[in-house]
């Protein structure tokens, strides 16, 4: 088997709205397309000895054990490595369910699609499934353990930590968006303007002179102390002869931390002899110069947690340890601690396993004991010095029962060092006592304190302290989102994205917009080339100034990692045509209809569709839209039109030389078509079918008529607003246009507008496209043939797997098909292509550029245009000079 391609989903996508996490594996089976898995002797009984576990996998038979049914009757080799590739990821502790192998039109080649938790898991599981596969094929022994924690060990160094992915799960249950920022745990939630920031435990509220503050473990001490909060005594060394001055003042047992630690790293604690001492000091001096001895407070180790200045959980803490029985060595309960099923690797369950390390090996030492010493029954048996979760530790829930003293003085100690997500280390030996009464005092206060130990203890109850993180970020009535207009189709969306951009900006708003030629955000390019894919949409969205976003969405960015995002508020979809076929196994308009419905589904409930009631591909994706739905068509006595509004749908029309927009039986006239510049007086009829959506997506947002009217007559076809797009320059003799034609759809529309025009003779320079099939660039001769009455062929920059010559012989087999006696030249470079053009232009004549590189054929033309109109003023031409 060969793995061709493997593309990760990370959005809506051409096979899933819903799921968005998808791993798309393009295999070839080669060989294996003529042996199905009941024609490989022994392949089932290999499979099941190997994975017994693939009996839960149901398959299409709707029952356990239907997937080993289906291994019997036979089924290929494509659909065992789907349900393999699941199945590893769930051993590995990733449960992931869903998968569907489809056949690419291709001989013994097959898409392969299931989910991931983690992407570089779901790229590893791919390609170990296929190795594992290969070995069942051959009856080869395969020890898959090795990918199993591979796999672990990829997740672990991949995934959100616990308390960062609790909160994005929170977010998640209340549909705000998410945005991983960094391949650590910062995390962006919500869009634009409404965005908040995340990492770990760390808000974009938190003050950092309050992070500042609690990383000092000094300074925080000095802060309680002041306001009578019971704090250990002790003071900061920086030698040996600093320690032993502070042992003489505070006597043992004392504990040893740096000034700058967290999450226990360099902190030693009961330190009962110097030699103890002198080992935590450079322990210690590892993490920072500075280190805190301070006396060793005895009781428990509890942790309560302040969220907004508010106490929502507390937890008792226990370093990891084992219980002696009188029979099992101290290897073998650590073995029997670790097999328990709550405690895994890293943070995949509840408890992590315990590691036998050099800090747990020196507490047994101490004790005169081996890991082969057997423990009496009942004594207990510390192995490590701090009780964080990370290294074994346990926690219990003990939120009913704090004192409400205590939740008193934590609360006020977060406003003390000023922290909305506050940690605070307590030793105390009941957490029901008030603290100042039996002792206890306050060890840490900690920034970006962790999760774990309250969504997941190991004795009470959960606590879902991630909710009021969520809460503070988004208080009622505050929104994550800010509005998102998608627009797809073949042709027509930049100029609509651009049209849209432009309405909504006139309404006050700092919009973000992505199209084929750049980025722009409020306007500015920012971005230069074709941004119409999924990273695009992001770099919009993540963009802090931004409040409405505008995103062209195509073809290659939906099949490449999906959409950008999750929902919209309106999607468009202006027309399905023959484009980009026989590209990314899309080789049916039908197919190339399901890309594009990919934006139409994604739409929010109560947000709106728009669809081209023209065009029947388009029209037939409201089936399966699940939000409002409007329509648009140049025919005003469209049937569908008709049908929509008389049950009180909203649709466009050109009506009576008016763009209207019909509510119900209500008509409302926006403006008359010959005075929209966009539509050349009329003249560019598919301009109008890029206008009748644009005033939809305004209307369904409330925007005012008079607003979009004001809009629509100021928004100037131009190389600023429209490059690409119709540009017309006029010379003294003749016209120049340049346009990003460049399929027969688009060429056919240009054609159109060709007919309205008075000129003779009309020129255009085109090329055909490398990576379309060979009757789409015969067909683009074709149009051009009908449409130019001279021709010029050049050829793009990037020829896409073709030759030059194959795509000039291929465009002219389609001119000559239509015209044998039609006046070609060819001439590859385009620039040149220009040059010849407008130095040979007849009196009259109007030439149409077809470009590849727009913004250089703007440039050029613009040169010219430049020298054309060169002008000077002379001091005569002056109204009232002044003498000199």
């Amino acid at each position: 088997m060969n793995i061709l391609e493997i593309r990760v989903m990370k959005g809506p996508n051409y096979w899933s709205i819903r799921r968005h996490k998808l791993i798309v594996m393009k295999l070839d089976i080669e060989e294996l397309e003529d042996l199905p898995t009941n024609k490989i002797a022994g392949f089932s009984e290999r499979l099941e000895k190997m994975f017994p576990s693939l009996y839960a996998h149901e398959c299409s038979e709707g029952h356990p054990g239907g997937f080993f049914k289906r291994v019997v009757e036979g089924t290929w080799m494509g659909h065992v490595v789907e349900h393999i590739a699941l199945e590893i990821q769930t051993l590995a502790g990733m449960d992931c369910g869903f998968g569907r192998t489809r056949s690419t039109g291709q001989h013994g080649v097959y898409n392969v699609v299931f989910n991931y938790m983690e992407e570089k898991v779901g790229i590893y599981s791919a390609k170990a499934a296929v190795r594992i596969c290969d070995a069942l094929v051959k009856g080869e022994a395969y020890d898959f353990a090795d990918d199993i924690q591979n796999m672990r060990e990829i997740r672990e160094d991949e995934r959100l930590g616990p308390s960062t992915g609790s909160i994005v799960e929170e977010a998640i249950k209340r549909k705000i968006p998410w945005i991983r920022l960094n391949k650590h745990s910062l995390v962006q939630l919500g869009y634009g303007k409404n965005q908040r920031r995340i990492q770990a435990t760390v808000a974009s509220t938190t003050s950092s002179i309050a992070v500042e503050v609690a990383c000092d473990k000094e300074e925080t001490k000095n802060l309680l102390e002041a306001a009578s909060i019971p704090v250990p005594r002790g003071r900061v060394v920086y030698d040996e002869e600093d320690l032993e001055s502070a042992v003489r003042r505070i006597g043992y047992p004392i504990v040893l931390k740096p000034v700058g630690g967290n999450h226990g790293r360099g902190a030693t604690i009961n330190v009962m002899t110097w030699d103890e001492a002198v080992e935590a000091l450079a322990i210690a001096k590892r993490v920072s110069r500075g280190v805190i001895v301070e006396k060793f407070i005895t009781g428990y180790d509890h942790r309560l947690l302040v969220i907004d200045y508010k106490f929502v959980a507390g937890a008792k803490r226990t370093p990891a340890m084992v219980t002696g029985d009188g029979k099992h060595t101290i290897q073998e309960l650590v073995d029997i601690v670790n097999s328990n099923p709550l405690r895994g690797y890293g943070h995949e369950k509840v408890l992590t396993a315990i590691k036998i390390d050099d800090m747990s090996l020196g507490m047994i030492e101490e004790k005169g004991y081996t890991l082969q010493t057997v423990l009496k029954a009942g004594e207990e048996l510390h192995l490590k010095r701090t009780a964080n979760l990370s290294t074994g530790g346990t926690s219990t829930d003990v939120t009913e029962v704090v004192h409400p003293y205590n939740v008193f003085m934590a609360e006020r100690i977060a406003r003390i060092i000023g922290l909305d997500i506050c940690g605070i280390d307590i030793m105390t030996p009941d957490i029901r006592v008030p603290l100042h009464e039996n002792g206890g005092a306050v060890l840490e206060v900690n920034a970006g304190p962790g999760f774990r130990m309250h969504i997941a203890p190991a004795e009470g109850l959960p606590r879902n302290v991630a909710e009021p993180v969520v809460d503070m970020l988004y208080p009622p009535g505050a929104s994550a989102r800010i509005p998102i207009i998608a627009v797809s189709g073949t042709n027509g969306k930049t100029t609509t994205t651009r049209l849209i951009a432009h309405i909504v900006k006139t309404m006050g708003h700092r919009v973000g917009f992505t199209t084929t030629d750049g980025i722009y955000i409020q306007n500015q390019m920012v971005e230069k080339g074709d941004c119409t894919g999924p990273l695009s949409a992001e770099f919009v969205l993540r963009d802090p100034t931004v409040d409405f976003a505008v995103l062209e969405c195509a073809r290659g960015g939906i099949l490449k990692a999906g959409l950008g995002f999750h929902n919209c508020d309106v999607s468009i979809v202006t027309n399905v045509a023959a484009d980009h076929l026989g590209l990314k196994d899309i080789n049916t308009l039908e197919e190339m209809a399901r890309v594009k419905s990919v934006v139409a589904e994604s739409v929010l409930p109560e947000g709106y569709c728009i669809l081209n009631a023209d065009d029947d591909l388009v029209y037939e994706m409201r089936k399966g839209v699940q939000a409002n739905i409007a329509l648009f068509s140049l025919d005003e006595n469209n049937p569908r039109i008709i049908k929509h509004t008389e049950k009180g749908g909203i649709a466009a029309i050109v009506e009576n030389g008016y763009i209207t927009i019909c509510k119900g039986t209500w008509k409302i006239r926006v403006d008359k078509v010959v005075n929209i510049p966009l539509t050349f007086s009329g003249k560019a009829i598919f301009m109008i079918q890029n206008i009748l959506p644009a005033v939809i997506a305004g209307f369904v947002r409330g925007f005012k008529v008079d607003d979009i009217r004001l809009a629509l007559e100021t928004f100037i076809p131009s190389p600023t607003q429209t490059p690409g797009r119709m540009n017309m320059f006029q010379f003294r003799n003749f016209t120049v246009m340049v346009d990003y034609a460049h399929n027969p759809a688009g060429f056919q529309a240009i054609a159109r507008f060709l007919d309205k025009i008075e000129a003779k003779p009309k020129v255009g320079i085109i090329a055909g496209v490398g990576d379309r099939r060979d009757e789409d660039i015969i067909q683009l001769g074709t149009v051009a043939s009908q449409m130019f009455d001279e021709i010029i062929i050049r050829q793009d920059k990037n020829l896409r797997g073709r030759s030059e010559q194959e795509i000039i012989d291929l465009m002219m087999k389609g001119i000559q098909g239509d015209d044998t006696s039609k006046k070609v030249k060819i001439i590859p470079k385009e620039s040149e292509a220009i040059d010849h053009a407008i130095k040979n232009a007849k009196k009259g004549s109007f030439i149409v550029i077809c470009s590849d590189v727009v913004p250089d054929a703007l440039d050029q033309i613009l040169k010219y245009k430049e020298d054309e109109d060169h002008f000077e003023i002379h001091k005569e031409d002056i109204p009232s000079p002044v003498n000199s």
